[in-house]
């Protein structure tokens, strides 16, 4: 009978119910069929290596320099380190936590408290293994929690990629900006070299008394608007240039920056007509479909706060007066307290389970908010 309880406990323990619901997403708040035309290859799309969609070498170069040294994405991936090891460390409240100890006492005490033969001084030595409250868990209170915790970290992961493509893309629209800018200062001072010889041929008219002075003035000001045309593209290239440094976090090297969009190979192209589900393979969607679970195994971590919490704890060790007979026979000890609680009223519970549904509704409002 006895083997047929422990064989009964030990498979609700290995085979103990969770009280997850189960997962409804919600259907995708967009058409089957994104607008287009002509039909195209989404999963092809998103599946390439931006190495490969991009096409030009000096702008792959500084965007791996971005990936190296670009502070927002390290942070990231700091904090990916960071919620994994807070995974592993609700994985491993599921197992007992047993702790090695060792006490040794020495105390003397009054005559006049003393019986008769006993001797003042006392010595009592103890060493044990220790069992600290390990929760049993049969309603799945722990795994949900570790459950939570697992798809937070994977949430987190896709954040990290989510935060990696849009640094690649950063600083491929800030190289093409470059470009365009110092394409665009080139062709003022280009500009501004034809309408200052076009000044000087007037000039020199107006010296030989062939036309007014007025003719001098007018020729003059398209020179002065080019001079401003110049002036402002090499502030609006200088800002490119900083803000192109700054998603890069490092110098720019000279020899990677564009001189002009006609030195830029385009990145690869994709004809139209993508699924709709193609969505669904983005990072950040794929981080709110992991943060929609999460709240799901919170709500089964509210749910299992209702059922009574079993825990053990207890001791095994020796104890003696003399410390060279602490481990000889018959000086072994030990103890064993199993622990029983459960809510009759606490508004807490009842707080905590309602505050989890409103959770979920909120990460279902974020997954179609992303999507």
């Amino acid at each position: 009978m006895r083997r047929t309880i422990i064989s009964v406990l030990a498979l609700v323990w290995f085979s103990g119910c969770v009280m997850i619901p189960d997962d409804q997403r919600p259907e995708a708040p967009v058409p089957k069929d994104l607008p287009s035309k002509e039909a195209g290859s989404g999963s092809a799309a998103a599946e390439l290596p931006w190495r490969e969609f991009i096409q030009d070498p000096e702008l792959r170069q500084l965007i791996e320099l971005s990936l190296e040294n670009n502070r927002d994405l390290r942070l990231a991936a700091l904090n990916v380190e960071q919620v994994r090891a807070l995974y592993k460390i609700q994985r491993e409240e599921l197992y007992p936590s047993i702790y090695a100890g060792g006490s040794g006492t020495r105390s003397g005490t009054s005559r006049d408290l003393l019986m008769p033969n006993q001797p003042r001084t006392t010595e009592v030595y103890h060493a044990n293994l220790s069992l600290l409250a390990w929760e049993l868990d049969f309603f799945g209170r722990l795994r949900s929690l570790s459950e939570k915790a697992l798809q937070e970290y994977f949430a987190t992961e896709q954040a990290r990629s989510a935060a990696q493509i849009l640094l690649i893309s950063s600083v491929a629209n800030g190289y093409l900006a470059l470009a365009a800018e110092r394409e665009s200062l080139k062709l003022s001072e280009d500009t501004f070299k034809s309408q200052q010889e076009a000044y000087e041929l007037v000039k020199r008219q107006f010296d030989q008394g062939d036309v007014a002075e007025l003719e001098v003035r007018r020729a003059r000001i398209p020179c002065e608007v080019a001079r401003g045309d110049i002036a402002r593209y090499k502030q609006r290239v200088s800002a490119a240039e900083n803000a192109l440094q700054l998603l890069v976090g490092s110098p720019l090297p000279s020899e990677l920056l564009p001189a002009s969009l006609a030195d830029v190979a385009m990145p690869a192209t994709f004809a139209n007509g993508l699924s709709s589900q193609v969505l669904l393979q983005r990072p950040d969607i794929i981080a709110a479909e992991h943060q929609l679970l999460a709240a799901y195994a919170t709500i089964g971590a509210a749910r299992a706060a209702f059922f009574p919490n079993i825990t053990l704890i207890g001791s095994l060790g020796t104890a003696s007066t003399e410390l060279q007979r602490l481990f000889e026979g018959g000086t072994s000890t030990w103890n064993f307290g199993p622990q029983i609680s459960m809510p009759i009223f606490d508004a807490r519970v009842w707080t905590a389970y309602r505050v989890s549904k409103v959770q979920r509704e909120i990460a279902v409002a974020q997954y179609e908010k992303v999507i």
